[in-house]
């Protein structure tokens, strides 16, 4: 998120960040987002009764900032059905592996690089995707290659791979700013 904060304020992207939700109240994002004076907002089952409420306070939250394109970074939740059905093909993740290899529930973070690492491929990277109504499962929008070394433990290859994801994400989403502005 804070790639595409700086990108957005160096103008790399025609875009502006205009809104960070969390479901986690005490979420690096939101602090990020403050720091940078960009709105932000906690909305989780807790804070709106159960998922049903939050999927509700996510859409509303989106469409009264008139957002175009929802990205979910660090984001660890499903998004509900409604949040789904009023932004279906924009909205997109990033995953810290080649898709569909080593996606899906419970690969996240370090658990993505441990795997890859026990199954002994000798490349990884990231990917960014379209999001559905399943982790990981989406229509792959991009995606760059990182050699896995023979002295990578998960720690190295997780930096390595954590720099290729950011600067692919600030690549694609401008050329996703400049497609968006010529229709």
């Amino acid at each position: 998120m804070q790639a595409v904060i700086d990108a957005c304020s160096a103008q790399k992207i025609d875009a502006t960040v205009a809104l960070v939700i969390s479901n986690n109240s005490s979420s690096g994002a939101l602090r990020r987002a403050a720091l940078a004076n960009v709105q932000h907002q906690h909305i989780s089952s807790k804070t709106h009764g159960d998922d049903n409420g939050a999927d509700n306070a996510m859409l509303k939250a989106c469409q009264g900032q008139q957002i175009d394109l929802i990205l979910l970074l660090g984001y660890m939740k499903k998004l509900g059905p409604q949040t789904l059905a009023a932004f279906g093909g924009k909205i997109l993740n990033t995953h810290p592996a080649l898709l569909p290899k080593f996606g899906g529930q419970g690969f996240f973070g370090r658990k993505v690089h441990e795997a890859v690492i026990a199954a002994g491929e000798v490349e990884s990277g990231a990917s960014v995707h379209f999001v559905d109504t399943d982790y990981d499962t989406g229509p792959i929008l991009a995606q760059v290659k990182v050699t896995v070394s023979p002295t990578d433990d998960a720690q190295t290859l997780e930096k390595r791979v954590k720099d290729a994801e950011k600067e692919l994400l600030v690549t694609t989403l401008r050329e996703l700013a400049a497609q968006y502005a010529q229709t």
